[in-house]
């Protein structure tokens, strides 16, 4: 396909990079437990957050540290996540980060994060999701 407008250029290479991400995402999904360490007491809100987290942010988030899929692992998030940003609590920062994920794109990282995410979980999803994050430490 020729491409001669740099504007459809930089549009199929974002689909390019989407669909590369999504395959690197695939090919390095793992039996890795979603989920703090098994002694850790999760609350029915986190435990259903644990189950959001699997469907919607495992295929491309790890939890081991070190981990890399298509995002940045979230081993130790409810910590760092309270550092990233001066004056923003953990929980604010998770929240905009699923909102808004390019606001704070982790160095390294290109922009294959859904953007519309946060709006396709209803608000108890949404809720759940960053309360189980926040066991992340």
């Amino acid at each position: 396909m020729r491409l001669s407008h740099p504007a459809a250029f930089r549009s199929q290479a974002r689909k390019v990079l989407a669909v590369a991400g999504c395959l690197l995402a695939v090919s390095a999904c793992r039996a890795e437990p979603a989920g703090p360490t098994p002694d850790a007491v999760l609350s029915d809100l986190e435990r259903q957050g644990q189950a959001v987290f699997t469907l919607h942010c495992a295929p491309c988030h790890a939890l081991a540290p070190g981990t890399m899929i298509a995002g940045p692992s979230l081993a130790g998030i409810a910590n760092l996540a309270g550092e990233r940003v001066p004056g923003m609590t953990a929980e604010s920062y998770i929240r905009r980060s699923i909102l808004s994920p390019y606001d704070y794109l982790v160095e390294g990282f290109l922009e294959t994060m859904p953007p519309d995410l946060g709006k396709r979980l209803t608000g108890e999803e949404f809720d759940a999701v960053v309360a189980f994050l926040l066991t992340l430490d």
